[in-house]
């Protein structure tokens, strides 16, 4: 009994993964709708309004431009860490490798967090995750230009 109330709860949750991050995106093409309507409004009244329209009309627009940085940084944070597990087996990676395209791919590429204590990418360069694994790649030929072992062990 409990196994099959375990496989419906991971059923449940993997379908809700992809319904959130829907809303998630949503919400920005939303909240990009309602800064340009805002800038528009604002443009007007500069070039129509008294002192008193313009004021409250900037005032709107940084509200929304506010709320879309709110959602993007959401999604950020949500996304983050979501799909460093790779579909192929760990392999402990050294400076100088060739990795395959699939192995550096978009889904794979971490942003930078100065937090982590390494120096942020370079141009043609991105930071992956691999496992624990910290890989700096270079996307232009696919070699390992650094590597951080145990880079995400505690976090």
């Amino acid at each position: 009994m409990k196994k099959t109330n375990f496989l419906a709860a991971g059923l449940i949750a993997a379908m809700m993964v992809p319904a959130v991050a829907q809303a998630q995106t949503r919400e920005i093409r939303e909240d990009r709708r309602e800064v340009r309507e805002e800038r528009r409004e604002y443009n007007q009244a500069l070039r129509h309004g008294d002192r008193h329209d313009i004021r409250e009309e900037r005032r709107e627009y940084n509200d929304a431009r506010r709320d879309l940085r709110e959602s993007k940084r959401d999604w950020r944070r949500d996304h983050r860490y979501q799909n460093y597990r790779a579909p192929f087996r760990y392999q402990q990676f050294r400076v100088g490798a060739t990795l395959r395209p699939s192995y550096y791919a978009p889904a794979y590429r971490i942003g930078y967090d100065r937090r982590w204590g390494v120096p942020q990418a370079g141009r043609n360069l991105v930071y992956v995750r691999h496992y624990n694994d910290l890989l700096l790649v270079n996307v232009r030929n696919g070699k390992v230009v650094r590597v951080y072992h145990n880079h995400f062990r505690w976090r």
